[in-house]
């Protein structure tokens, strides 16, 4: 099952209640102890909302973080326990993935609703869509994808988001990494170009017109 089976951008555009074109941050792989903390200052300093699709392992190691994201107004999605490549592991083993992170995020903070899943790599098949939607769970791909995992630089981010955005769009941004890839003395710059680019994507966004939200709990 590719990618196009899922929402891949929100097609209603979900305007706000100005009637503003919407665009949809979501960021993947966290919380991260160092760099997490700082996205959500750049997201406060503008007053935007996003989703975060966290690491269930990660939620457990970090729940001031989770709390963090829910009393700021952001939205705490599901990005499976350990991030494995979901399409290479047993039924049973793709239910405890989506399941148990789900279960991370609830502990790590009882107020979060959890919605949406976004499988790692963004490698679908049937079996991750079914599990995740047997547990209320809305499978979430993205649109405009800058690459910042691989840091590219933070004109390349900042050019590529807005090079492909449209009204509805769900644009894909790091702000941790999986488990194993994690290295000892990388994490203060881990994610140091994602940062500085999402202080420059958002003002170019509001400059264009588009209000930057969360998913909608609807769409």
């Amino acid at each position: 099952m590719s990618h196009l089976d899922c929402l891949s951008e929100v097609n209603s555009e979900c305007a706000n209640g100005a009637g503003q074109p919407s665009v949809y941050l979501t960021f993947d792989d966290g919380p991260h102890p160092f760099c997490t903390p700082k996205v959500l200052d750049v997201l406060a300093q503008h007053r935007v909302s996003a989703t975060f699709f966290v690491i269930g392992a990660h939620a457990a190691d970090q729940p001031a973080l989770i709390q963090r994201m829910i009393t700021e107004g952001h939205e705490v999605a599901n990005h499976t326990m350990t991030h494995p490549d979901l399409s290479e592991c047993e039924p049973g083993a793709v239910q405890r993935e989506i399941f148990d992170a789900n279960r991370a995020i609830k502990a790590a903070c009882p107020r979060a609703s959890v919605r949406y899943m976004r499988a790692p790599y963004g490698i679908w098949t049937e079996q991750v869509i079914a599990s995740a939607a047997s547990i209320g769970l809305s499978a979430v791909h993205w649109s405009a994808d800058p690459r910042d995992w691989f840091r590219p630089g933070v004109d390349a981010i900042v050019d590529a988001v807005l090079a492909s955005v449209r009204p509805g769009a769900i644009v894909l941004l790091h702000d941790g990494c999986p488990p194993s890839e994690m290295k000892p003395g990388t994490d203060a710059g881990l994610r140091s170009q994602t940062i500085m680019a999402l202080s420059r994507i958002i003002p170019a966004l509001h400059d264009r017109g588009f209000a930057v939200r969360s998913l909608p709990q609807q769409h």
